[in-house]
């Protein structure tokens, strides 16, 4: 730490209690100078000397015949002014970062300027500030820590911006001129863990480019924020270690942000902080990453910082979302709502993800009116896919809650539909999940939340798990069914039919019945089976089995009864051993969608006596 020594006599200040401060010497006293409750004994011609301020209110004491000078509102109180008391003796005084910054606004106060005298406390403060304390990178934050008590006469000495500036020129000076020391504990970007030569050939570390972020979390956040916005201004360092800098920050200053969260304190301080920092971003997408955006809105949150401030975020996590994992997005309701998770805000979130995939184009038009046109923008199909990954494990989780109202999952499961993925593996785990613990939703609502899903696009674990799901409706099992035997068929290498129209009827609301038409049409499709829907079913399995090239010499009226048992059997087979395969679908809910090699072979390996004394699915008395 760099620091001055000013006078060359010892001291002589003594204390007499607590309240009384004298000068030892032969002479006696002839002012009291009274700084809030301590008194100080002193002398007229030192003091007047070097003190323009002490000379006015002494000749006002000298009209009146008082002795004693009242001074209440001098910065520092009295361990400034007995500093520069000290200096009108010309006894030694230490000045450091400390110290310094009271003592320049106390000599300010006094008046101790050079047209007082030459030499006087005010210009060597200014001296020493130019020529040590700002040369400093540590002196420099100390002594803007301290100035904080004495704002605002500080701000108009120009001592802050000076100290501002200073720090700011520091931390975008080129890494290897870097020769002072600074504070690092954290790990260094990738591209610096390294060394390299110096002209000596001597093999040196690199200096990390964020080497400065620690130091500077020591200030307060009105100073801190004056600092990151000069370092930015002057458009040295790059966005990302601006926000490695506002990590290292939140980290710091936010009480278990780390875990996404804020202990309850001053909440006010704390909401500054999280509005200071948000303001602070760069505006580039990738400068933080997306987990301390969404740590950033959890905090927002909690500290009821303003809808600016949440908006912002929700637009930059909503740029980035693809780098999301799920319990990044798992925020809390509000206290109050009977949800365990604020599923509008995750909404919104995507909405503004999908913004990103259109470019608008203002264009003149006809009237001289200004038309919006929107044109394909830059989404990947590698982010969206993501993107909906992600989406389906947030289902997943949010069904587990009894109080998830169902428009809420279908509007945000609607949201990435979209989105052309490969497997619904993780969309019908999350639907089942619902299904379960919402077990009173009528058969319109299962309807609804299982539209959602192509059952085209089911693994055949999902499949296996699907066929043997008595929560589901009848209508999605028999899709599953038929996908079922159209994904065999394609297997052996034959050409894929199209998907028969009495099966494509199945989704339709409007479904025709064979049914008495006084039948309620909701219960056609998610009833149970029927002896004519087993019969439509046999037929258009059937037909697949002709289309594939088996019995290409029959006409389809003469299928062989013993062929339709066939592949009534082999449906049958895939309705056995329910629980043993319900079972493995629940242990291995944590695996993801594509772990079907793993899955395939737990079921390979199943008991086929217990399979055998499975009911099958003609037995099952209600999906509901």
């Amino acid at each position: 730490m760099k620091f001055m020594k000013l006078g060359s006599k010892p001291d002589t200040f003594q204390t007499d209690g607590n309240n009384v401060r004298y000068v030892a010497s032969e002479l006696a006293s002839d002012i009291v100078v009274s700084v809030g409750d301590i008194k100080f004994y002193l002398h007229k011609f030192p003091l007047l000397s070097k003190s323009s301020h002490l000379q006015t209110l002494i000749s006002l004491n000298n009209e009146e015949n008082l002795d004693e000078v009242q001074i209440s509102d001098i910065p520092g109180g009295a361990t400034t002014f007995e500093i520069c008391a000290k200096f009108c003796y010309g006894m030694t005084v230490t000045l450091n970062a400390y110290n310094v910054i009271a003592t320049r606004c106390a000599a300010e106060y006094l008046g101790m300027h050079e047209t007082i005298e030459k030499g006087n406390l005010v210009y060597k403060i200014d001296v020493f500030l130019s020529s040590s304390i700002f040369r400093s990178w540590k002196d420099s934050i100390i002594l803007l820590q301290t100035s904080k008590s004495m704002l605002p006469l500080v701000e108009d000495l120009k001592v802050v911006s000076h100290c501002v500036d200073s720090i700011a020129n520091k931390a975008c000076v080129d890494v290897s001129k870097v020769d002072w020391s600074y504070t690092y504990n954290r790990r260094k970007l990738p591209e610096e863990n390294g060394i390299e030569s110096n002209q000596n050939g001597l093999r040196t570390r690199l200096v990390p480019k964020d080497w400065w972020v620690e130091d500077l979390c020591e200030l307060e956040v009105d100073l801190y924020k004056s600092v990151i916005s000069n370092i930015k201004s002057k458009a040295v360092q790059s966005n990302e270690v601006i926000g490695e800098a506002l990590k290292a920050y939140a980290y710091r200053r936010l009480p278990n942000f780390s875990k996404g969260m804020i202990q309850c304190g001053d909440v006010s301080k704390h909401r500054v902080i999280v509005e200071t920092i948000v303001w602070l971003l760069p505006t580039e997408k990738g400068s933080v990453p997306c987990r301390f955006l969404l740590k950033l809105l959890k905090a927002a949150i909690f500290v009821e910082s303003g809808d600016r401030t949440k908006e912002e975020l929700v637009k930059r996590i909503g740029q980035q979302l693809e780098e999301a994992s799920v319990s990044d997005i798992l925020i809390q309701a509000p206290d109050g709502d009977a949800t365990m998770y604020d599923v509008s805000i995750v909404q919104n979130i995507v909405t503004e993800f999908f913004t990103k995939d259109y470019n608008v184009e203002i264009e003149s038009v006809a009237g001289g009116e200004l038309e919006g046109i929107r044109k394909p923008g830059i989404l990947s199909d590698a982010s969206k896919l993501m993107v909906a990954k992600l989406i389906d494990g947030y289902l997943a989780e949010i069904a587990k809650d009894p109080n998830l109202p169902l428009s809420d999952f279908v509007n945000l499961a609607e949201l990435v539909s979209s989105i052309s993925r490969p497997a619904h593996d993780g969309l019908y785990r999350a639907i089942d999940t619902y299904l379960k613990e919402h077990p009173g939703i009528s058969k319109g609502e299962k309807k609804r939340i299982c539209k959602l899903m192509d059952c085209r696009k089911l693994s055949v674990d999902a499949c296996l798990h699907a066929v043997q799901n008595e929560r589901l409706p009848l209508r999605v099992v028999v899709q599953v069914l038929y996908f079922e035997q159209l994904r065999t068929a394609a297997s052996s290498g034959t050409s894929t039919p199209d998907i028969p129209r009495g099966i494509k009827d199945l989704n339709n609301e409007s479904n025709g019945s064979s049914r008495s038409g006084t039948t309620n049409p909701e219960d056609e499709l998610d009833g149970v089976a029927t002896a004519e829907e087993l019969k439509a079913l046999r037929k258009e399995l059937a037909s697949l089995r002709l289309s594939n090239g088996v019995g290409n010499n029959d006409k389809d009226g003469d299928i062989k009864p013993s062929m339709d048992k066939a592949v009534i059997g082999k449906v049958k087979g895939l309705l056995k051993s329910k629980k043993s395969f319900i079972k493995l679908w629940a242990s291995k809910g944590g695996q993801g969608e594509n772990s079907g090699s793993d899955s395939s072979e737990s079921i390979s390996s199943a008991n086929p006596e217990e399979a055998k004394s499975t009911p099958s699915r003609n037995r099952r008395h209600s999906v509901s």
